[in-house]
């Protein structure tokens, strides 16, 4: 190789752009990351009360289904909507059981596993942006970014779940009471980004913690029996309603991708 065409190869590459490994923040994104917590909150209620399989052994089951698809999700190159969206679902479920397992089968308080999740997130946004220099969710080009940013979306999870439960169980605020208080700090939130300046990044993953209460809260408010605040629909009709909207959401964004390829 002459040095020309090397030079040639190495300006053809610096100008090709990096694909992100995971999505903008868009309205979509919105949407099934609302609907994808929701139905994990359902789910998980599914699969351990329901189905009789119980906490343990549901943890244990979607965890080993969590690591296949994080397989999948890590094989990939580049944002791919069904395998990412798969992950996040898992995530989601496997986050909820964590705080779960913790509160019903360890005992511990609601209001202990809130600040230890909360320090645990702030940790890991601390040895990524030491590792990184940055926490942009447009910058997930390397296995190492995209490592971090699966912990913090794990934890924010855990976090949302435990802060829900202290809210709406605790200190009885209920179902419905929780989900519109959450609803409205994301509102001041999007108000406080596209009004006042409200730095994006931190209005992006405070939303991404607070979505984790609301939908889970309208979960429940949606799946559990009137006698405890609910509608009554049950967790098999909630859970199949919004894994209809995340389907449907995503294979329009798939569409969509391909006809932008």
């Amino acid at each position: 190789m002459t040095d020309a065409t090397f030079t040639d190869l190495r300006d053809t590459l610096a100008e090709t752009p990096t694909p992100n490994r995971v999505p903008d923040a868009t309205p979509g994104f919105w949407i099934i990351k609302l609907t994808a917590v929701t139905m994990g909150e359902t789910a998980a209620d599914f699969l351990a009360v329901n189905l009789g399989l119980g906490l343990g052994a549901t943890t244990v089951l979607m965890t080993l289904v969590l690591v296949a698809a994080m397989l999948w999700q890590f094989r990939q190159q580049r944002y791919v909507p069904a395998v990412y969206w798969t992950a996040v679902v898992m995530i989601s479920i496997v986050g909820t059981l964590i705080t779960d397992n913790m509160t019903d089968a360890l005992g511990i308080p609601l209001l202990t596993s809130t600040i230890g999740f909360t320090i645990a997130l702030a940790a890991s946004f601390a040895i990524w942006f030491t590792s990184e220099r940055t926490l942009s969710i447009h910058e997930v080009f390397t296995f190492r970014r995209e490592a971090f940013y699966w912990l913090a979306i794990l934890f924010t999870f855990a976090l949302g779940t435990a802060v829900g439960d202290l809210i709406s169980e605790a200190f009885g605020v209920g179902f419905a009471g929780t989900g519109v208080l959450f609803g409205l700090i994301i509102a001041s939130l999007a108000m406080g980004y596209f009004a006042v300046g409200l730095d994006g990044l931190w209005a992006f993953w405070l939303c991404y913690i607070f979505t984790r209460p609301l939908g889970a809260s309208f979960g429940d408010f949606l799946a559990q029996p009137s006698d405890y605040g609910g509608l009554g629909l049950g967790t098999i009709v909630t859970s199949l309603a919004f894994l209809g909207i995340i389907a449907v959401t995503v294979g329009a964004m798939t569409l969509r991708r391909r006809s932008a390829d």
